[in-house]
């Protein structure tokens, strides 16, 4: 059973990672021949996930995805609104939900262990990039070629690396993490 104080840092740590990836949103770089562009809040999806583990890591996905589904311009370019769902880029936020999930259950099992964590971020992309291909697909009338061309293969690189980033930070984090921890329950 975790500590009142644990559980007070993850809610903390769920908001305060609900705000990096909006910010992370904002830095967005526009790709020719895509409307999708390369944007930091999937880095910050993935941390917020492995380190908070499904529950905490969804909710901070999920206030996110309120804030700007109510209109506050925290998507990529700085918009908001229910039309950022039913664009092209809709069904990355909405694959943003059960991939968060899925990426805090294989953190939580691997122990975050370096191998476990690129693991849990290649699944969470996986299931980002089925939701949004496939959104790109329907929403845009592109057959899966191109959706594919268009949403996928530019974006592979820098996934790579967020990925490799975010199985960097995460045990640093929760190191920090366990030692507030530790100190606000002595």
């Amino acid at each position: 059973m975790e500590t009142n104080a644990s559980e007070l840092t993850k809610a903390v740590l769920s908001c305060l990672f609900a705000a990096l990836i909006s910010i992370g949103a904002y830095i967005a770089l526009p790709l020719p021949g895509t409307p999708v562009p390369i944007v930091l809040q999937n880095l910050f999806i993935i941390m917020a996930a492995a380190v908070l583990g499904p529950g905490w890591g969804f909710l901070s996905v999920v206030i996110y995805l309120i804030f700007g589904l109510v209109g506050m311009p925290v998507f990529s370019g700085g918009t908001g609104g229910i039309a950022k769902f039913l664009g092209p880029t809709g069904g990355y936020l909405v694959g943003y939900l059960p991939a968060s999930f899925v990426i805090g259950l294989i953190a939580d099992r691997g122990k975050r262990t370096f191998l476990s964590l690129i693991f849990a971020g290649f699944a969470g992309m996986t299931i980002v990039y089925c939701f949004g291909i496939t959104w790109i697909k329907l929403s845009v009338g592109l057959p899966w070629g191109k959706a594919l061309a268009s949403g996928l293969i530019p974006f592979l690189p820098g996934d790579l690396a967020k990925i490799l980033l975010a199985a960097f930070l995460v045990p640093r984090i929760r190191a920090g993490m366990d030692a507030l921890n530790t100190s606000a329950n002595d």
